[in-house]
């Protein structure tokens, strides 16, 4: 072969794949990264994978586990993952920095996060304000469950640099920490805060979110939680893969909406339910009613995430955001008419 009809090949193949791009054609594999796979918050995104819904929907996933969200963003910003399985607040977080995220399918209506106390430090934490001074976990400084933190600390007039912020995860690590006493309070979501409610009868929880009252009473309004997101240019150049995944996370939704927890959880990895399933299921029973009906974003809540960040965040606070490139509902809306659904 020679060399002028080698470069020929190439630049051919080039063209091909710069066409391809443009049309939204679908690429082999896509990789999902999830922020703390064994909280209830993420369980749309496991349970369409263990039912085999990317699969029925016609896109190949590659599930990625990280810590927090945090860490996998910084997969989806560093070009490691394509789309993230998180919280819809990094979009408009990092709206304020020029940098375009987009969920495109929303799964929970309400974040889910609870503020809870140590069991071995029930004592000296009676309040918010008790919590100046101390050690607080988080998933991961930078993930959700952190901003969730310096929103619930300031609004209760307590200084977020005061405090010591550390990364424990979500599941079983959180747990221990709060156990052993190493933290003296958490940003935790079930099961964790479930499982911990049946061993410590006197479990304090100083800010709830896991339902729509109390979500509407600590933010005001409705407040999305989980969804699946990714770079913008990406959303566009991957049209067919964005909406497989939106169909996929529709038919979860639907299914998750006509079982029980127990019928759920018994489709779900064994590692995730973990040992204690009654536990699980228990979690899984408060936390029916986070999940979307619709997977659509409301754009009243995404007002409600701005607002939030605006209060605690002096540089979303100067940003002029533009909420309508945060998020669409475009593939929801196709996919609504696609499954059929209402």
């Amino acid at each position: 072969m020679s060399k002028s009809f080698r470069r020929a090949v190439v630049g051919l193949a080039a063209l091909v794949l710069s066409f391809a791009a443009a049309a939204g054609v679908a690429q082999a594999k896509v990789t999902i990264a999830v922020g703390g796979a064994s909280c209830l918050c993420y369980l749309p995104t496991m349970l369409a994978e263990s039912l085999g819904e990317f699969k029925k929907a016609g896109v190949e996933v590659e599930v990625v586990q990280f810590k927090g969200g945090s860490e996998s963003l910084k997969a989806v910003m560093g070009g490691s993952a394509d789309v993230a399985s998180g919280y819809f607040d990094h979009c408009v977080n990092l709206a304020a920095r020029g940098q375009h995220l987009q969920s495109f399918v929303v799964y929970d209506q309400f974040p889910g996060f609870a503020l809870v106390v140590s069991p071995k430090h029930n004592d000296t934490v009676k309040s918010v304000k008790d919590l100046a001074g101390k050690k607080i976990g988080v998933s991961a400084p930078g993930s959700s469950t952190d901003f969730f933190l310096k929103y619930i600390l300031s609004r209760n007039g307590v200084d977020p640099n005061s405090v010591g912020v550390i990364g424990v995860g979500l599941g079983e690590t959180a747990i221990a920490s709060m156990e052993q006493g190493q933290i003296d309070a958490a940003i935790m979501l079930d099961p964790a805060v479930t499982v911990m409610q049946g061993a410590h009868k006197d479990l304090r929880i100083l800010s709830d979110t896991r339902s729509r009252k109390d979500t509407v009473a600590v933010f005001g309004g409705e407040y999305p939680g989980g969804a699946l997101y990714a770079q913008a240019d990406w959303i566009k150049a991957h049209e067919k893969d964005v909406q497989a995944m939106t169909n996929a996370i529709l038919s979860t939704l639907k299914w998750i909406h006509s079982h029980t927890a127990e019928e759920i959880a018994a489709k779900m990895p064994a590692e995730l339910v973990g040992k204690d399933k009654a536990g699980y299921v228990a979690a899984l029973k408060n936390t029916m009613s986070m999940f979307s009906q619709t997977g659509r974003m409301d754009p009243k809540g995404a007002e409600a995430v701005l607002a939030v960040f605006s209060q605690s965040s002096p540089e979303v606070a100067k940003a002029k955001i533009d909420l309508s490139k945060t998020f669409t509902n475009e593939y929801v809306e196709k996919g609504i008419k696609i499954l059929g659904l209402k």
